[in-house]
């Protein structure tokens, strides 16, 4: 038998791969401090876990529309509404497996083969596997950690060509924690004017931003930008519910819309029914309350690990305005991210992920969305690590 040559082209997550191999490193009984997963340590509030048992006795455990049940869209409705001031209509949102399946939807029924997909890196893996196998070119625009790792209006109008269908942004970003200012994003906007681009915005940790500073929005900086953003969502990160399987979709263009439910109704139906009802509290903000718990210590562990790892010797790390993720530089100890990352697990237990797999090497991505303990401890053997080379 012999595998379809689409295969070939995509590569396995990086970031999966090492969490797996750390998961089974500590079955064997060694001992492993992962900062590997992209997953919080904390468990699904109680109000949403009490939606969904009572999902289940109501009997709500039966196909829905494939775009999602008309209660739970209209929540999504309402917390744009109410977070961004954005208006949308019922025929404006799809609920999808995950923003993860979101994402496949979209370049499934918009890339054409060899259009242009332009993405800022770093970059989390999933993006450039996604458009490669939707026979698409990923554009990559290169930043670092003087810029904050974002993209500047210069650079966007230079990777700009005929062939150019969509830009991405993901913003607060997977890996860097960098957000996008509404400046920031007006300006961006700017140089899209009078183009067919269309914006597709990564939102997902919106509700994880630090000291005091706001989350825009990147369909609010403006009509233009909001007719031309696809703004994709979910509760994983924010809400810790990662094995619920929840994503959304929101833009006013009906036709890619429809076109998504096309799709999604041959390969997946439906998200889970159980799932969708559990969605609405989170979405109406019934659980605002532990959100904004769970913030506080991700914002008093982000702190504690910007300071220890600018403390050692040859490393340092820029202070992210959201998400729960340091991506840390390491180019005065080594030029191998794949390399450091090995050494450090096999000698130390230590596992985080080569900023290889995100498009820049010289860097390493930390998750600090596991305990203050295992923080501290862990950047202790990483500068033990970094202090024997």
């Amino acid at each position: 038998m012999k595998i379809a040559n689409r295969m070939e082209n995509l590569s396995p997550s990086v970031t999966m791969a090492i969490t797996a191999l750390g998961r089974e490193l500590k079955a064997q009984g060694k001992d492993i401090i992962s900062f590997s997963a992209g997953e919080p340590d904390f468990d699904t509030p109680e109000i949403i876990k009490q939606a969904a048992i009572k999902a289940i006795t109501d009997g709500h455990t039966k196909y829905t529309a494939v775009e999602g049940i008309t209660q739970t869209k209209q929540a999504i409705i309402n917390k744009l509404k109410k977070d961004h001031n954005l208006e949308y209509n019922l025929d404006h949102i799809v609920i999808s497996n995950g923003a993860k399946h979101s994402l496949f939807n979209l370049f499934q029924v918009l890339i054409e083969k060899g259009d242009e997909v332009i993405i800022p890196a770093p970059y989390w893996v999933t993006y450039p596997e996604q458009v490669k196998f939707s026979d698409g070119v990923p554009v990559f625009i290169n930043t670092d950690d003087t810029t904050e790792f974002k993209i500047t209006p210069e650079q966007l109008k230079e990777a700009i060509t005929p062939k150019t269908k969509i830009l991405l942004l993901n913003t607060p970003s997977n890996p860097t924690g960098s957000v996008y200012t509404r400046e920031e994003l007006t300006a961006i906007g700017e140089v899209l004017k009078g183009t067919d681009i269309i914006v597709l915005s990564d939102e997902m940790y919106e509700k994880i931003m630090y000291d005091g500073k706001k989350f825009t929005a990147t369909a609010e900086v403006s009509h233009d930008m909001y007719l031309r953003t696809v703004t994709i969502n979910g509760l994983s990160k924010a809400v810790a519910m990662t094995g619920w399987r929840f994503g959304y979709l929101a833009t006013p263009r009906t036709d890619l819309v429809k076109a998504m439910i096309k799709l999604q109704g041959q390969v997946t139906s439906n998200v889970n029914s159980i799932t969708q009802y559990a969605a609405i509290p989170a979405l109406e903000g019934d659980a605002d309350e532990t959100i904004e718990l769970m913030r506080v210590q991700f914002e008093k562990r982000k702190n504690i690990a910007v300071d220890s790892f600018n403390a050692i010797e040859g490393l340092s790390c820029f202070n992210p305005d959201g998400a729960f993720y340091l991506f840390v530089n390491i180019q005065e100890v080594s030029s191998d991210s794949m390399k450091f990352c090995a050494d450090l697990l096999e000698e130390k237990g230590v596992a985080l992920v080569p900023g290889l797999a995100f498009g820049t090497e010289g860097y390493v991505r930390f998750s600090f969305a596991t305990d203050l303990e295992s923080i501290q401890e862990g950047i202790r053997r990483i500068k033990e690590f970094v202090e024997s080379k």
